[in-house]
């Protein structure tokens, strides 16, 4: 008999320690307030953080879907110029650097300056436009 109740001892001490774990009381409304606080603060730096990620795609890709470089830009820019009556005779170099284009040279009228600032500024992935061109006979 002796050696059923030192078996029955250890194990009525551990279910009277578990018994407060069990029995947990319930979160006064303050702790249910502040973790409601902090998932909602959660919640938006998530959304925040996917809704910039989704803007600095998409302003990485072109409509069709290729990548935007400063050489994609550059390329896309001067082919826009060749259409361009107003920008006939014209020699006209064009720089991009993050999404910033920075038109040199000269064209031969002011309204031909106008346009490729104009021209450029309306290209898919151009944020910016320098515009350094002279108005001049072509060199």
């Amino acid at each position: 008999m002796k050696r059923f109740s030192w078996n029955i001892v250890p194990a009525l001490a551990l279910v009277s320690l578990g018994a407060p774990v069990l029995a947990r009381p319930v979160p006064a409304p303050q702790i249910v307030e502040k973790t409601r606080e902090g998932a909602e603060k959660t919640k938006d730096a998530v959304v925040k953080g996917a809704t910039i990620a989704a803007d600095k795609t998409k302003e990485g890709l072109s409509k069709s879907g290729d990548v935007i470089t400063n050489e994609w830009i550059t390329t896309r820019v001067h082919a826009r110029f060749v259409d361009e009556d107003l920008l006939k005779g014209s020699d006209i170099s064009v720089d991009a650097d993050d999404h910033v284009v920075t038109l040199k040279g000269t064209v031969v009228s002011r309204a031909g300056r106008n346009r490729a600032a104009r021209v450029a500024s309306n290209t898919e992935g151009v944020h910016r436009v320098v515009n350094r061109l002279t108005i001049g006979p072509k060199r």
